[in-house]
């Protein structure tokens, strides 16, 4: 959401941005309906203003005079009713356009119709290092090469027992999955790995809720465009009594509650409603929470796989922070290099896409993409997005501070993934895969998972004990024994593996 007065004073602005990002509003009914609303606001005010004299007035009036101006003052109360219902259906009508007004995207953002026209800002490799987009020649060393043909995570996971997919679609539905053994292990690696980092950067940890309330959705720009990708919860409006001002029909019953899609909504509503001090921003987060999303905008799309699911896990940072542009883009830069630094921890080829406006969305000031190398597709796959909102969720969640001048102020808000799972273990059983068929497991999560490789089913798994009690044997010297010795009394060994 944006200030109304920006609104009225950057008309031309908004507009373009309303172009720029493909939203569906008539910004001119929009202001037609701000200045209907003043006008009629203007009226109440002063009819209200002509009742608080007539009330100063009505004790020195003769009993004539009183009844007169009784008379008058009922006149007045049937217009003002009058005018504040015309009042609350311009409300209404306003509020619901001020839900879809953009924010004004950065003069860095490219501006960009869909995900086609999204720019590399970045690739990195092991091998390569960080690579400046414009060298093709570098660029194309970024994809780990391999020797062998190449599986996708569906028969790698199915072959190693890492995934079910038919009991998923059996117990689950369209896009059901099971996780199993070394995935899940490695899924919990992934987490304790990343939310580890996090603390250590004096990050707050929270497991936030999964079902949240209308008004947070709405906070956080997940609705109401959004609101087709989300799960209801059928039931909600019978158990759950309002408890928001900011919820449509607040405080008379009928209550909606939903399945978070991210714990970013959670994350920011906490805030609600509340006046920060400067002191205590910024304010650093990671939320882990199970997500769900209805996929109802992606019909056709990665049908098979876990590229697209109705339900996974993820790790999601949230940062809050002062009304300062400049201090807002250093936090996204920082929340963009810890993306970067998790990969680089797992080793996995990425780049990195400064998002262009028309696939943004709405409330985004600017926005970085992840995105990881993925074999089985040929091609880069979104593993992290890192956005910037300035104030335009903290608008609509009314999350305020006051500065050290006394002005009362809007937050910056921003967010960006840290693992996303399952669709990061697909980069890594990819990546990782060799010609056997088996998957290595990166080393920093080998501890966790308790093997360095796993192997098809048959071949005999090693502990990472076991592994390196093998490669501490084969370190230790070997003593010569002399010839005349060797013939005389000892057979040759066997070779050993």
């Amino acid at each position: 959401m944006l200030d109304i007065k920006f609104i009225r004073e950057n008309a031309d602005k908004v507009k373009q941005a309303i172009v720029d990002k493909s939203v569906d509003l008539d910004l001119d009914r929009l202001l037609d309906l701000d200045a209907q609303r003043r006008t009629v606001l203007a009226e109440v005010e002063s009819f209200q203003a002509t009742k608080n004299t007539f009330s100063k007035e009505l004790p020195s009036l003769s009993e004539e005079d009183k009844k007169a101006k009784i008379l008058e003052m009922q006149e007045l109360d049937i217009r003002q009713t009058e005018l504040k219902d015309q009042l609350r259906k311009l409300d209404a009508e306003l509020n619901d356009l001020m839900l879809l007004v953009p924010n004004i995207p950065s003069p860095e953002s490219p501006v960009g119709k869909d995900d086609s026209e999204n720019v590399p800002w970045s690739y990195w490799s092991v091998e390569q290092g960080h690579v400046d987009p414009k060298d093709a020649e570098k660029v194309a060393l970024i994809p780990k090469k391999f020797d062998f043909e190449v599986k996708d995570h569906v028969a790698l996971g199915t072959s190693l027992n890492l995934v079910d997919f038919d009991r998923g679609v059996e117990v689950s539905g369209f896009r059901g999955y099971y996780l199993k053994n070394e995935a899940v292990l490695m899924q919990n690696a992934l987490f304790h790995h990343a939310i580890t980092k996090l603390r250590e950067k004096g990050f707050e940890l929270m497991q936030t809720p999964t079902l949240v309330r209308e008004f947070a959705l709405i906070g956080s720009g997940h609705f109401p465009t959004g609101k087709a990708e989300v799960y209801q919860v059928g039931n909600a409006a019978k158990m759950n009594p309002p408890v928001s001002p900011l919820e449509e029909g607040g405080g008379k019953g009928g209550e909606q509650t939903f399945l978070a899609g991210t714990s970013e909504p959670s994350l920011i509503a906490y805030y609600a409603n509340q006046i920060l001090d400067e002191s205590q921003l910024p304010i650093k987060l990671v939320g882990i929470s199970p997500c769900y999303r209805s996929e109802v905008g992606s019909y056709g799309k990665d049908v098979k796989g876990l590229y697209r699911v109705h339900e996974f896990m993820k790790v999601e940072q949230v940062v809050i922070c002062k009304a300062d542009i400049y201090e807002s883009d250093k936090w996204q830069e920082a929340l963009r290099e810890i993306s970067e630094e998790l990969l680089q921890d797992l080793k996995l080829p990425y780049r990195v896409l400064n998002i262009c406006t028309g696939d943004m969305g709405a409330g985004k000031y600017k926005m970085y993409d992840i995105e990881t190398w993925m074999p089985g597709r040929n091609n880069y796959g979104e593993t992290h997005s890192d956005s910037n909102l300035t104030d335009w969720q903290a608008r609509r969640l009314n999350i305020r501070y006051r500065a050290a001048d006394g002005q009362i102020k809007f937050a910056y808000t921003l967010n960006n993934t840290a693992f996303a799972s399952p669709r990061i273990l697909i980069a890594i059983m990819e990546n990782y895969q060799k010609a056997d068929g088996s998957i290595e497991v990166p080393e920093i999560l080998q501890s966790y998972v308790g093997t360095k490789v796993i192997m098809p089913k048959g071949s005999k798994q090693k502990s990472v004990d076991e592994e390196s009690e093998l490669v501490v044997k084969s370190e230790k010297p070997v003593t010569e024994t002399p010839k005349e010795e060797t013939k005389a009394e000892t057979p040759a060994p066997e070779a050993k593996i």
